[in-house]
């Protein structure tokens, strides 16, 4: 059965292993879910990530979740732009969420960034997701 929404399915299984207070999740790996998990974890949402080859051709992400005294560092995070309907932004348009306290991820020409790095490229792009 193919996937028709990677990424999405993999903010799932972050938003459904932080429910069951996991302390890991595992998804299968991609460049695209790469570059989204070295956002997160640059701005603090994740504890790291790790990619781990398992046969020939297959690979998977093992994501390390994060929490702060007990609660989960990501308290929401949601896909913006899906496969029926892409969303895009200018640099001037680019959403805040909840007033700069939380990040949009977005696909840039200059590669997956976070809101506020996208500003200081001076650049707009792919809304992919907005975390919280």
């Amino acid at each position: 059965m193919t996937m028709t929404d990677p990424l999405g399915d993999m903010l799932t299984r972050i938003r459904n292993g932080l429910h069951a207070r996991k302390d890991t999740i595992h998804a299968p790996a991609s460049k695209n879910r790469e570059r989204v998990l070295a956002v997160l974890e640059r701005e603090g949402f994740i504890r790291g990530f790790e990619h781990k080859d398992l046969e020939r051709g297959k690979a998977e992400l093992r994501i390390m979740l994060k929490y702060h005294e007990g609660a989960p560092a990501i308290q929401s995070i949601s896909r913006v732009s899906k496969p029926g309907r892409r969303v895009y932004a200018s640099v001037n348009d680019l959403p805040r969420v909840h007033n700069g306290l939380g990040i949009s991820i977005v696909s840039t020409p200059k590669g997956v960034l976070s809101d506020h790095e996208a500003r200081q490229a001076n650049v707009g792009g792919e809304v992919l997701c907005t975390v919280f």
